[in-house]
């Protein structure tokens, strides 16, 4: 499985493409969300994992949405992975399926997330994707 990794802190891209790549993952990471999603636009991944902060405030649900803009990927999951809900006093976290919808993404993990918690939430989304 490949997964695209966007997030504006190289710490976290750096621990992303470690525990990722320790399962077994294909694993490209970015910190400009930008370069990201022409690089999705090339080679199409399985999962996309985007912080929500990077330059704006929702600079990881606008690429959500230029993601599933594309033709063709309109069902590639899209993770958000932000410490805004806890470190910010923003509460982007969705309440309900239709909240993560209207986000246009498929999960929000809050930060710091257990390594063994986001690659469950990876498996989850796959498998789902494939039954799709």
């Amino acid at each position: 499985m490949y997964i695209v990794v966007v997030d504006d802190d190289d710490d976290v891209l750096e621990w992303c493409r470690i525990v990722l790549e320790a399962d077994g993952f294909a694993v490209d990471c970015f910190n400009d969300p930008a370069i990201a999603l022409n690089a999705v636009k090339v080679n199409k991944p399985d999962i996309i994992l985007s912080d929500l902060m990077m330059g704006n405030l929702d600079s990881g649900f606008q690429l959500a949405k230029n993601v599933k803009a594309l033709p063709g990927y309109e069902d590639l999951p899209v993770i958000i992975m932000s410490a805004a809900s806890t470190r910010h006093g923003y509460d982007f976290i969705p309440k309900n399926e239709e909240e993560l919808q209207a986000m246009q993404i498929d999960a929000f993990l809050a930060k710091p997330v257990e390594a063994n918690i986001l690659l469950a939430k990876i498996r989850e989304l796959h498998a789902k994707n494939i039954k799709g």
